[in-house]
């Protein structure tokens, strides 16, 4: 804005504005952008990885359901934040090492040294000449691998106890009719799957929503981040100096987070109302039908 040229001849008011429209400030903004980017991302993946692990585990294969068995034990049973910090780092690596067996097959020295893990300056990802853009939607790639991959895991153990929810006398009229295993799974047992697992995954969402913070923890510069960037004292070397304001930006971020899951249990008020619609009536039917 022109009258933030003399910050001296400033009002109180004129200075918050000129203070909340700085770069960083609009830095900061964009940051809630990200939260939503990442969730709108997650929800088809994490969707998708849970079908997949209750398929798996529900498999007649052995090989199968022991990996989905082995996928959901493991996610469940050890500390998500040791997930949110080996699967960017594995990842990482692991593009690396490829591209390094690839692009420096001369290389002598040895890749792992100790501690060290030393692939040639080609292999490194992102390179060193990469735009700033590069590297943050890189580092945004391996935080969003690592969410889906943990939420996952949640998703399918909650749709697998929803899929062994629904009466099994269905599959067998699914049977007597002629449908295949597989007709019966996306007709009969998917659609109906929904109610039963509708309030598992809300808990998720909301488990999801809370974490997002985690991104400041795998290099995403988040919400959370510029709260505390911005928020911190600012002396006279500065252009706005301040005195310490986190307090003020946390309680920003408290309100924002409220708000996402006030808006969210509603959506899945929803969406519970909309997917219960018959169940009721069968329900009524089978005990009317137990009574005679």
């Amino acid at each position: 804005m022109d009258f933030c040229q003399d910050l001296s001849q400033l009002s109180d008011l004129q200075w918050l504005a000129c203070y909340l429209t700085t770069p960083k400030h609009q830095q900061f903004y964009w940051s809630f952008g990200i939260v939503f980017l990442l969730l709108a991302l997650l929800v088809p993946l994490i969707l998708g990885l849970g079908v997949a692990g209750a398929v798996a585990r529900q498999s007649s294969n052995h090989f199968l359901s022991g990996i989905g068995l082995l996928y959901v034990s493991l996610v469940r049973g050890v500390p998500d934040i040791l997930f949110f910090l080996f699967v960017p780092i594995a990842l990482d690596q692991g593009f690396e090492l490829v591209r390094h067996m690839v692009l420096c097959s001369d290389w002598q020295e040895p890749v792992y040294a100790g501690n060290e893990f030393n692939v040639c300056r080609e292999a490194k990802l992102p390179l060193s000449s990469a735009s700033s853009f590069v590297h943050d939607s890189y580092n945004f790639f391996l935080a969003l691998v690592a969410f889906a991959f943990v939420f996952g895991a949640f998703a399918a153990n909650i749709i697998d106890g929803a899929l062994r929810a629904i009466d099994r006398g269905q599959v067998a009229a699914g049977l007597a009719f002629g449908l295949s295993r597989r007709q019966i799974f996306w007709r009969i047992r998917f659609p109906q799957m929904w109610i039963y697992a509708l309030p598992g995954l809300s808990n998720l969402w909301m488990i999801l929503v809370k974490s997002t913070p985690l991104l400041f923890l795998l290099g995403v510069e988040d919400i959370v981040y510029w709260a505390r960037e911005l928020g911190a004292s600012k002396s006279s070397v500065y252009q706005y100096p301040h005195p310490d304001w986190r307090l003020w930006y946390f309680t920003a971020l408290l309100v924002f987070y409220l708000a996402m899951t006030s808006v969210s249990n509603l959506v899945f008020r929803k969406l519970t109302r909309r997917v219960s619609k018959g169940i009721s009536v069968m329900q009524n039917a089978h005990q009317k039908v137990a009574l005679v």
